[in-house]
């Protein structure tokens, strides 16, 4: 029982540290940025498939997702707040 708390408290406690600590560096970056990375992402990867290296342009393709993810993240934090 003891081992649960100390965890609860330490996850509950940091959690909220950190999460401030990212979004205050992230807050910096324009949500529009995020989207051009990810289409630059894709035209990386249509060139390196055209160039015959499927592996790494299906690699960095599935960067486009989590970067348009993020970006949706940054965009909520800065019109909802993060509590």
């Amino acid at each position: 029982m003891a081992i649960g708390q100390a965890a609860e408290r330490y996850l509950g406690e940091g959690e909220g540290t950190v999460t401030k600590m990212i979004e205050s560096q992230t807050a910096r970056m324009p949500s529009g940025a995020y989207l051009t990375l990810a289409i630059g992402s894709m035209l990386i990867s249509l060139m390196l498939m055209m160039g015959g290296r499927r592996a790494l342009a299906n690699f960095v393709g599935q960067w486009a997702p989590t970067l348009l993810i993020i970006g949706l993240y940054n965009k909520l934090v800065k019109l909802e707040g993060s509590e």
